[in-house]
């Protein structure tokens, strides 16, 4: 059995940076298809650690397996799992918890400036970070906080881009994963979704500008919050 447990939804949103930092750190990881029925018969008693990915999905829609990752999820939570959520992984986080998941009526997509919470002062997630820093974000839904959640950064578009619960769950509203190849695919793949006329989206050729220090920077936010994540989990 692997030490982390990653779980995904869609060919398009893999581990990406993460796969590479846990690769390097010498950990052994499982990835899963969630909506393939791939988590069904995974024992998780045996994860020390768990990731979940994004997706194109929304908790809300009717899909029976976004319930038993959810059910999963619980489970993980009590067992006091340390679990990291990108984007819908952050949104399932979220539901699991207790917390709604609504429709922002736009979609935020870009480089999008973080601005550090007041309550999040001294969050050994955010350690790593200055007061403001840049994660890339593509996302037209939005987390409440869950009861009792630390609230950690926002955005300008969006108000709750990341929460703590506990010491060892945090939920993420963008995509600190990114690698050059996977915002390049998804600009190749998905720009027929963007509408630059909405203010809350960047061009293509914004998202694309000075692209691989961009991604640079972006692994080094990916990796304060994997290191921190691992370290809980003894790995």
């Amino acid at each position: 059995m692997a030490d982390v447990l990653i779980l995904t939804h869609v060919d398009y949103c893999p581990p990406a940076h993460l796969a590479t930092v846990l690769q390097a750190r010498g950990c052994s990881f499982d990835v899963l298809r969630v909506d393939q029925g791939e988590l069904r018969d995974y024992d998780l008693e045996q994860s020390r650690a768990v990731a979940v990915m994004g997706g194109p999905m929304s908790v809300n829609d009717p899909l029976p397996w976004i319930a038993e990752e959810v059910t999963a999820l619980q489970c993980l939570i009590a067992r006091q799992v340390p679990i990291i959520g990108h984007c819908l992984g952050g949104q399932l986080l979220a539901r699991a918890l207790g917390a709604d998941v609504r429709a922002m009526g736009y979609t935020e997509a870009g480089w999008q400036q973080m601005q550090r919470q007041v309550e999040a002062a001294d969050s050994p997630w955010l350690a790593h970070l200055p007061e403001t820093f840049s994660i890339f974000q593509w996302h037209g839904d939005t987390f409440s906080l869950p009861e009792g959640a630390q609230p950690l950064m926002s955005s300008r578009w969006c108000d709750h881009q990341g929460f703590a619960w506990g010491d060892r769950v945090l939920a993420l509203q963008g995509h600190p994963e990114m690698t050059v190849e996977l915002v390049e695919a998804w600009l190749d793949d998905w720009a027929h979704l963007l509408d630059s006329g909405q203010p809350s989206q960047q061009s293509i050729n914004e998202m694309r500008d000075n692209l691989p220090a961009r991604v640079k920077e972006l692994n080094r936010v990916a990796e304060g919050f994997y290191e921190h994540w691992l370290t809980l989990a003894g790995l």
